[in-house]
C-alpha cells in the first residue's frame, strides 16, 4: 500500500451521548483537510440521546448511521458496521475501527496507517508494547486485561499481535472484503458473547492468511463518559467456546479452512474461487438430493 484513497472510521455506538461531543469533533479536526474520510456510526438500539446527537452531527460531518432498533450487542454491531463499509468503500481504502467512549485517541491513526504501508494487513494498537499503556484503570481490572491476553496468546498466538482483546485496529479495506467474501455470515460468528467479536475477527483474518503488526498506545480509560459495557463471564465464555471451535478436530475452522492462508498469500483470487462462500455452500447444496 503505498497510498490510500480514504479513511473509514467504524464506531460501535451502545448509550454514548455524552463522548459523541467529544470524539466526533478529534477526528474531524485529526482527518480534515489530510484526507477523505467517512464516519460509520452503529446506533446499538442505545436508549439515551445517542440518536439525537448523531442527527446533528449528520450535517456537520460526512456521517453515516446505521440503526439497531434494539440492542444486540458487540458482536452484531460490529459485523453490521464491517458489512455496510465493505459494501461502499474501496478496495485501497483504510477501515478503522474504534470504541466510541472516547478512550482511543485518533491520533494514532496515521501511525497505523504507516504500519500498513509497510506491507501489513492489520495493524493493531497495543498496551504491551514498549511505550504503551493505560491510564485510568484498575488494578483488579489491568490484572483481568492481562491474564486474558496471556490465554489469548498461548492459544491463538498470532504473529505480530501481542494485545487480542483491544478493538482499536486498522485494517486494509480490501482484507476486510476478502474475509466477508470467504466467511459469509461466519465472519463474526460468536455474535452474542459479549467482545469475543474484537479477538474472533483476528482469528478468522489469521485463517485468511493476513500479516499482523502493532503499534504502542496508552489507553485513555480516564476519558471515559459512559459505563462499561463489557460483561467479564460472558467473554471468558465466548473465548472458551472460540477455542474450541478452532481446534475442533471434526470440523472446526482450522481444519475447514487448511491451505487457505499459504493459498491466499501466493495467489488470492484462486483462494476466494476455492473458499469463497458462495462457492463452499454451492458444493454442499449439489450434494443434497430431494
Amino acid at each position: 500500500m503505498d497510498d490510500f484513497r480514504a479513511i473509514w472510521i467504524l464506531l460501535p455506538a451502545f448509550n454514548e451521548e455524552d463522548s459523541l461531543p467529544k470524539l466526533l469533533p478529534k477526528i474531524a479536526t485529526e482527518l480534515t483537510g489530510k484526507c477523505e474520510y467517512h464516519i460509520v456510526v452503529v446506533d446499538d438500539g442505545s436508549i439515551d440521546r445517542t440518536a439525537e446527537a448523531l442527527e446533528r452531527y449528520t450535517s456537520e460531518y460526512p456521517l453515516t448511521v446505521v440503526t439497531h432498533s434494539l440492542n444486540r450487542g458487540l458482536g452484531e454491531t460490529e459485523r453490521d458496521g464491517f458489512e455496510y463499509v465493505a459494501a461502499h468503500c474501496g478496495d485501497d481504502d483504510v477501515i478503522v475501527r474504534l470504541d466510541c467512549d472516547d478512550t482511543h485517541e485518533v491520533s494514532y491513526v496515521w501511525t497505523m496507517i504507516e504500519r500498513l504501508k509497510q506491507g501489513f494487513d492489520v495493524v493493531n494498537t497495543s498496551r504491551f508494547q514498549p511505550g504503551g499503556g493505560q491510564v485510568g484503570v484498575s488494578n483488579y481490572r489491568a490484572f483481568i486485561s492481562r491474564g486474558a491476553n496471556l490465554f489469548m496468546s498461548a492459544v491463538f498466538r498470532i504473529r505480530g499481535v501481542r494485545d487480542y482483546s483491544c478493538g482499536f485496529r486498522a485494517y486494509r479495506a480490501r482484507i476486510i472484503k476478502d474475509a466477508i467474501a470467504v466467511f459469509g455470515n461466519q465472519f463474526i460468528q460468536l455474535r452474542g458473547l459479549g467482545f469475543t467479536s474484537t479477538l474472533e475477527m483476528i482469528v478468522k483474518l489469521r485463517i485468511l492468511g493476513c500479516r499482523f503488526a502493532e503499534v504502542p498506545f496508552v489507553l485513555r480509560y480516564d476519558q471515559k463518559l459512559s459505563s462499561s459495557k463489557m460483561v467479564s463471564s460472558i467473554t471468558t465464555f465466548g473465548y472458551l467456546t472460540m477455542a474450541v471451535l478452532s481446534y475442533w478436530p471434526f470440523g472446526g475452522w482450522i481444519r475447514q479452512y487448511r491451505g487457505l492462508s499459504r493459498l491466499y498469500q501466493s495467489d488470492r483470487a484462486a483462494a476466494l474461487e476455492k473458499y469463497g462462500r458462495a462457492r463452499v455452500l454451492q458444493r454442499f447444496v449439489s450434494r443434497i438430493s430431494f
